[in-house]
């Protein structure tokens, strides 16, 4: 019997630029409605005139998919002068600490340099969204990054805060504690733990930032995607990386979950009886945080089968070669 879901979101997404954003872009366009586009390029998109030439090329890749890019700036000081007038040209402001994954070298040192910016984000009502993790133990990163999201959301109540990616069950406890606290979290977050990366041989294309963690952390995260907690969205965090920078030394940070991500979130609801939270999961949840209305796009799954590619271009993604139990289907297409 298929399955469909109406406008899915995906609130946390690499496109990169120039040829691998024409690769990646319209795999995610094909099948989402929007999703929330990462500003960590080099340079930056951490002024206006750099986001709307990104914005410019999103929309040429993407032209005919009915797909809305919600453009995020990188977070650095900025004046009232600078946010008030491209408040409606974003849904955020993305926090990167200095040095903890891919193009954050000119993230922030120290959290109390961007106090004032904060207080103009909360009082024009512009969402923060935070890479939470330190540069200590990398098992402890985002543990320890706990009591900066505590202070913040102390210091600025009325400040929406995004908790992206999100790794541990103290994350998830965060949840319920602050009532601006809301997450994202990815796919193989739900599905694997660090021992999955390299408990055998080391699986690159598993490899990201923050790491896969513990068995608990996995459980806690999957029991509240589960049941669709009203504070949580799907982010996928796809990261996509020619195969020359996944397989070798110095291999890079990411995920490539992007085009079968839907079909795996169906098959894994659906083995855990929660076929029913997955709107909310993918979609709802987001349009109501965010206070977004996405382009109207039914999504239908069917029980046919399908067998996840080795490649996309020369992107490797998550469980080449696996099979699918659902395939997907938009505007009449088999995909």
């Amino acid at each position: 019997m298929p399955f469909s879901l109406s406008s899915p979101l995906d609130m946390h997404i690499h496109f990169r630029e120039g040829d691998m954003l024409k690769l990646v872009a319209p795999l995610s366009a094909k099948t989402f409605a929007g999703g929330v586009i990462m500003p960590n390029l080099v340079p930056p998109v951490d002024h206006i005139s750099r986001l709307i030439i990104y914005e410019e090329e999103i929309n040429k890749a993407i032209i005919g998919h009915g797909f809305q890019p919600y453009m995020a700036l990188f977070m650095r000081s900025y004046t009232e002068e600078e946010l008030a007038p491209i408040k409606d040209r974003i849904i955020g402001i993305k926090l990167y600490p200095a040095g903890v994954t891919t193009h954050s070298d000119q993230g922030i040192k120290r959290i109390e340099d961007i106090n004032r910016t904060l207080a103009i984000m909360q009082d024009i009502d512009i969402p923060l969204l935070v890479h939470g993790e330190t540069t200590g133990f990398v098992m402890d990163r985002e543990r320890e990054f706990i009591s900066i999201y505590e202070r913040l959301a102390r210091q600025f109540p009325r400040l929406t805060i995004i908790m992206e990616h999100i790794t541990t069950k103290e994350a998830v406890d965060m949840l319920d504690r602050y009532e601006n606290l809301h997450a994202t979290v990815t796919l193989q977050h739900l599905i694997i733990t660090l021992d999955d990366v390299v408990g055998g041989l080391l699986a690159p294309h598993l490899f990201c930032k923050p790491i896969a963690k513990r068995p608990e952390d996995r459980a806690a995260l999957l029991h509240i995607a589960l049941k669709a907690h009203p504070k949580l969205m799907f982010g996928s965090d796809s990261a996509p990386h020619p195969v020359s920078k996944k397989e070798c030394c110095g291999c890079a940070a990411g995920v490539f979950t992007a085009p079968i991500a839907l079909q795996m979130l169906v098959e894994l609801f659906e083995d855990h009886d929660a076929l029913e939270n997955l709107q909310a999961f993918v979609s709802d949840n987001a349009k109501r945080i965010y206070e977004i209305t996405p382009p109207e796009k039914t999504v239908v799954f069917e029980k046919t089968g399908d067998v996840i590619p080795d490649k996309y271009g020369d992107v490797v993604p998550i469980y080449p070669g696996r099979k699918l139990a659902w395939n997907v289907k938009v505007e009449g297409e088999i995909w």
